[in-house]
């Protein structure tokens, strides 16, 4: 099958790419990037996309999607409100519609956050963004699965984007004893948005609790 990534660049996309990579089931890869990397594999093409929020003229790259995996994402306060929309609902949603629009049929799995309200309500501008982009892609009648983790553990060592992530990675194991609904590793999740984007599951919203059965299954 052919997949589809964009956000294979950050924690948790990359480790899905690794997982497509790795797959009998995937025959070819087509990961969305702002600059190339140095990843090279038979399965692999990397696309330059200049705006995330516009994929006209890349028909070619959308067809014969089977599995699309959304996972860009920005940290709460890094950009002003009005860019932290753009790019938690109008990338999201965009890239959704891409796809819908070449294949149907596809399956759609966006890293979405603990929290999404789908109201629109919440007073928290990553709330309501997330429930907003999950809302607008459900309406497209994708096979859909949301993923809302909580704190996600970055197993491999990185550059913290901010201090409270930085606590938090140092606080880990006492975190954990809060269950599984407080936090879940980025290798978890990685496994788990794979596996339901090749194999599916019984729901199309997964909270963390959710994600972390589903891989002990």
């Amino acid at each position: 099958m052919k997949v589809l990534i964009a956000g294979a660049s950050g924690m948790v996309g990359g480790l899905i790419l690794q997982h497509c990579l790795e797959s009998d089931k995937i025959s070819q890869v087509i990961s969305l990037v702002r600059k190339e990397s140095s990843t090279n594999h038979e399965k692999l093409s990397e696309l330059v996309v200049n705006d995330f929020a516009d994929y006209s003229g890349m028909e070619d790259v959308f067809s014969d999607v089977v599995v699309a995996f959304f996972t860009i994402g920005v940290y709460t306060g890094q950009v002003p409100d009005d860019q932290f929309k753009i790019i938690t609902v109008d990338y999201a949603v965009e890239f959704a519609k891409a796809v819908k629009n070449q294949n149907p049929n596809a399956t759609y799995c966006l890293l979405s956050g603990a929290g999404a309200d789908q109201t629109e309500k919440s007073k928290t501008s990553f709330a309501r963004y997330k429930g907003m982009s999950e809302n607008q892609i459900t309406a497209l009648g994708l096979q859909f699965y949301s993923f809302r983790p909580a704190y996600i553990y970055p197993v491999q060592a990185r550059k913290e984007p901010n201090v409270m992530y930085s606590v938090s990675r140092f606080l880990y194991p006492l975190i954990r004893l809060f269950g599984s609904n407080a936090s879940i590793k980025s290798t978890e999740l990685a496994r788990a948005m794979f596996t339901v984007g090749v194999s599916g599951t019984n729901q199309s919203i997964l909270e963390n609790r959710d994600i972390i059965n589903l891989i002990n299954e």
